[in-house]
């Protein structure tokens, strides 16, 4: 894969901000470890690229510790609409970095309720973003305008247009999109994809991928809203709906992913993931699928999409011996997360590739590569054109899931072929009020 060099309009700071209060600072000399300042091996701060967190729950942990525990970044900030979360993330962020710079009292990560007020500070070069899947576009887009690099949590989006609105911002700005589906940057899927995109199992003849389900989304009486959460902020481009714990809930097996307002259950939860990688192995980056079935569409027993060339992608078969399988006309391959990968014949898991075999990006750090790319200014392996054509096959088989109706799509023209009233409809989904896409 060859990557497009895009002009470079990120700046390093050339000042350092204080690492504890001015107060402090001049009541008392500060004995400062050489690494802090770049002494010693370590990076100077001038080097380090600033970090801010958009989006304190579950799935930001990991963020902040791999940023924060690298030389070469500096989070600067965090931004939650929850204040609890905030105010927790902001303590973790200082008081792992009073431990690893031996400054006592650091507090140079500040929060902010409103992310408008961190993307507008000079010495924030990037964002993570990991907010709700609809809050996603609108902050990728604002980060990018105000001139920051992005690494977005998938699904990149809630909707097409949105993808669409972003990749076009950032070949306009130049600014480099990270999107979080990370099975790209790991061995064992890159490497089946290689199998099949080099045809050692023959000519694919179909693909069973497994994403399992949320429960329904439940019927939620009205709660009073906590103190501290902005919960019309939270609900942003959504439908007003009364507070209820459960519908905000950031919880992996449910909570506010159950909701089809804010995400795309599973089609954008583990089909981010696995969408991706067939993507990938099909060399569909820059197109996608064609008809999109619904389950129980005339009794088919599974939902299904296809390609123009006759693919077949089934979901939640039983033919799923792992996440992800190939079925070819000279063998199979089997992939999945924790090094599974299995093939039929067995010796194929081994097959050694030839000088002429096209061999994919490689990337064994997802997070690392976006880091590396701020500074190359090349595109990372899941960049906002490859992220943005995966989550169009997210919602497209989100929308037949919803309408209950077949979904055709022209994948060059990137729009919908003789669409249904109902798919027209959801497909067009309105934005609330106030909370309107940035330009």
């Amino acid at each position: 894969m060859t990557t497009r060099k895009i002009p470079s309009t990120t700046t390093r700071r050339g000042v350092l901000k204080g690492l504890v209060g001015t107060t402090a600072a001049i009541a008392a000399p500060m004995i400062v470890p050489g690494r802090v300042l770049g002494l010693d091996g370590g990076v100077a701060p001038s080097e380090r690229i600033g970090i801010g967190l958009i989006g304190c729950g579950k799935i930001m942990s990991g963020h902040r510790k791999s940023n924060q525990g690298h030389p070469g970044v500096q989070i600067r900030a965090v931004s939650d609409v929850k204040k609890w979360q905030l105010d927790e993330y902001q303590n973790l962020v200082n008081n792992d970095y009073a431990k690893s710079t031996e400054v006592d009292g650091y507090k140079d990560c500040a929060a902010y309720e409103n992310f408008d007020e961190l993307l507008a500070r000079p010495d924030i070069d990037a964002v993570v973003v990991g907010t709700p899947d609809h809050w996603h576009a609108h902050a990728t887009i604002a980060a990018m305008r105000a001139g920051k690099d992005v690494y977005c949590e998938k699904p990149l989006t809630l909707t097409i247009q949105e993808g669409q609105r972003i990749r076009d911002v950032s070949a306009e700005t130049g600014k480099i999109v990270q999107t979080g589906s990370q099975q790209r940057s790991d061995q064992y899927f890159r490497r089946a994809c290689e199998l099949v995109r080099n045809g050692y199992i023959g000519e694919i003849e179909e693909i069973h991928t497994r994403l399992g389900s949320f429960p329904a989304a439940p019927d939620l009486s009205e709660e009073p809203v906590p103190e501290g959460f902005n919960y019309d902020r939270w609900l942003g481009q959504a439908p007003l709906e009364p507070y209820n714990d459960k519908r905000v809930e950031g919880n992996y097996g449910g909570g506010w992913r159950c909701f089809w307002d804010y995400g795309a259950r599973k089609n954008g939860d583990w089909g981010a993931h696995h969408y991706d990688i067939i993507q990938w192995a099909l060399g569909m980056d820059e197109s996608g699928p064609e008809t999109f079935t619904p389950k129980g569409f005339d009794g088919a027993p599974y939902q299904v999409y296809e390609y123009g060339n006759g693919i077949k992608v089934y979901r939640d078969s039983d033919k799923c011996t792992q996440m992800i399988n190939f079925y070819g006309s000279k063998g199979s391959v089997h992939v999945g997360r924790n090094s599974k990968l299995e093939s039929t014949p067995p010796e194929l898991r081994s097959q050694k590739f030839t000088e002429s075999d096209v061999r994919l990006y490689e990337s064994s750090n997802h997070r690392e590569d976006w880091l590396n790319c701020i500074k190359t200014r090349e595109q990372p392996i899941c960049n906002a054109s490859v992220g943005h054509r995966t989550a169009t096959v997210c919602h497209l088989n989100g929308i037949a899931e919803r309408t209950g109706d077949i979904v055709n799509w022209d994948p060059t023209k990137e729009a919908l072929v003789d669409p249904t009233e109902k798919v027209l409809a959801d497909y067009n989904r309105p934005r609330r009020e106030g909370y309107e896409l940035p330009a």
